[in-house]
C-alpha cells in the first residue's frame, strides 16, 4: 500500500522538517482532486486530468495502490470509458492509505 523506500528516499532529499510541509500540501491537494472528480459530472478531460495529477502525486510521496488505482481510471478516461473510472475507489483507497501513512509515519521517523 506504502512504499516505504520511496518514503525514506523524500526524506532524505528534502529533509524532515520540509518532509512535514509536502505531506500536509499532499493530503490537502489530494482531497481537493478527489472533490474535483467527484463533481466532474463524467467529464473525460477533467476526469483524467485529476486522474493523472493524483497518480504523479501519489507516485512522489510512496502511496502505490492509489496511484495503481489512478493509473486505471487515467487509462479509462484517455479512453472515453469514464464509467469505468473507479472514483469511489480512488477515494477509500487514499482514505485507508493515509490511515496507514499516518499511523506507520510516527514510528519510522520517531525522533
Amino acid at each position: 500500500m506504502i512504499d516505504w523506500a520511496r518514503v525514506d528516499e523524500l526524506v532524505e532529499e528534502i529533509g524532515a522538517e520540509d518532509f512535514s510541509e509536502v505531506v500536509t500540501l499532499f493530503l490537502a491537494e489530494v482531497e481537493t482532486a478527489i472533490e474535483l472528480l467527484e463533481a466532474s459530472n463524467g467529464n473525460p478531460v477533467v476526469i483524467e486530468e485529476q486522474m493523472h495529477f493524483l497518480k504523479g502525486a501519489a507516485l512522489n510521496l510512496g502511496f502505490r495502490k492509489l496511484a495503481q488505482v489512478c493509473r486505471t481510471g487515467e487509462r479509462a478516461a484517455s479512453e472515453g470509458q469514464v464509467a469505468l473510472v473507479p472514483v469511489e475507489e480512488v477515494r477509500k483507497v487514499f482514505a485507508s492509505s493515509r490511515v496507514r501513512f499516518e499511523a506507520e509515519l510516527g514510528d519510522r521517523y520517531a525522533a
